[in-house]
């Protein structure tokens, strides 16, 4: 589902990700994850679209939000798995969104 952002400026943080061949248990941390950033100050929405490369972007308020985020302690243990057990590589960037706009049929 694409999501529902405010008027720009608002930023993004996007995750590129390749999975090792074996990531038993990634779905279940990635889905408590996205419920975990819900709750976060500043979280405005997310998108993930999963083939063998994986792209994930979350949009948040403000730079802060993103580095509360990042420092959050669940958040922390997820990362280490991740390292550790769920991927092969990723890359994170961040960027500030200063204009959108959307096309949807009726």
């Amino acid at each position: 589902m694409i999501a529902k952002t405010p008027e720009p400026p608002y930023y993004a943080v996007i995750f590129t990700s390749v999975l090792k061949k074996t990531h038993e248990g990634y779905s279940e941390m990635a889905d408590k994850m996205e419920e975990l950033a819900k709750l976060q100050p500043g979280y405005l929405g997310f998108e993930s679209a999963r083939q063998k490369l994986g792209i994930s972007i979350s949009y948040w308020k403000d730079l802060e939000s993103i580095r509360s985020w990042k420092q959050n302690t669940k958040h922390l243990l997820a990362q280490k798995s991740g390292r550790e057990n769920w991927y092969e590589q990723y890359h994170i960037r961040i960027t500030k969104v200063e204009r959108d706009y959307h096309f949807k049929t009726i």
